[in-house]
């Protein structure tokens, strides 16, 4: 008889609402190790601003998946599927609860459903990306709304515009049919996706909150060392919420309550598209975790599992 597994346990929910701080006392509680599904906190050096937890944070925790890269990597979905899904695997074999925790919604489904990478062509993409530069990103978007509306409609980064564009004239499939079904990928249940949710206008005070430790824990001084070892050259940290800002007040173009300002708009707009996504999902069960009895709610979920 196969062993029975132990419930893969997922955060999921806006930033900023405590999905760190609860995984890590339900991991004390359970025995658990933490996977980190935050693209940004794969990257060395991107600490403070990327809510990354410290070493003593983690209060002894293992933690997986974290400072992974040097800035100049481009981080892909489909390797984190490869190594989440290894390191569940691992964790599970040592008799121990995976608890995987990320506001990086296209990367927690990756690891928990079935989901299928389109193919690549980076000659292709360079010839897109060309193309944009010599006559705008119009005719793509042009080309996408014929193949691929719902793309068109969805999508309004540059990246994955060309992105889409790439995939369905290499396999005249649209970029959307790719995206994850709601479905778990046949090695990955037991699962439970707990959801943490906090009223608005209280989620847009710990945001600014948070924005402002961030900065009394010497934030500056970590996006002026990253400047100087290629972050603005960064093709994916770059583009993190924050660091640019910050950045920018230390080019001078921006003023340092300006900078703090975009900060806390940038990530308020961000913590909305990340509920979209999540409450869109009729598997995760959500959790007040300004409750007291929040994390003994979500041991009563792990437990029914």
């Amino acid at each position: 008889m196969a062993p029975v597994k132990q419930p893969l346990v997922a955060f999921v929910g806006a930033t900023a609402t405590g999905k760190t701080a609860l995984a890590i006392a339900l991991a004390k509680t359970v025995g658990g190790e933490i996977i980190n599904a935050d693209s940004l906190q794969f990257y060395r050096g991107m600490d403070i601003g990327t809510a990354k937890a410290s070493v003593d944070e983690r209060q002894g925790i293992t933690h997986h998946l974290l400072d992974l890269y040097d800035l100049e990597v481009e981080a892909s979905v489909a390797t984190f599927q490869t190594l989440a899904r290894t390191t569940i695997a691992e964790v599970r074999s040592r008799n121990r609860v995976p608890i995987l925790t990320g506001g990086s919604g296209l990367y927690v489904r990756a690891a928990l459903d079935t989901l299928e990478f389109p193919p690549t062509d980076p000659a292709l993409r360079q010839c897109l990306a060309a193309q944009v530069e010599n006559e705008g990103l119009t005719p793509l978007v042009d080309e996408l709304q014929r193949v691929d509306p719902e793309s068109a409609q969805r999508l309004q980064d540059e990246r994955r515009i060309i992105r889409a564009v790439e995939v369905h004239r290499l396999t005249g499939r649209t970029f959307s049919s790719y995206m994850p079904k709601r479905q778990y990928h046949p090695h990955i249940p037991p699962v439970v996706q707990i959801g943490l949710k906090v009223d608005r206008a209280k989620l847009h005070e710990r945001i600014e909150q948070r924005v402002y430790r961030m900065l009394d824990a010497g934030w500056l001084d970590e996006v002026q060392h990253l400047r100087t070892v290629g972050l603005e050259q960064a093709p994916t940290a770059y583009r993190a919420i924050g660091y640019r800002q910050m950045l920018a007040y230390l080019a001078g173009s921006l003023s340092k309550q300006q900078a703090i300002d975009e900060t806390i708009v940038a990530t308020r707009r961000f913590a909305r598209r990340q509920e979209t996504w999540f409450k869109a999902d009729p598997r995760v069960h959500w959790v007040d975790p300004q409750t007291d009895h929040a994390l003994a709610d979500i041991l009563s979920l792990v437990k029914a599992s």
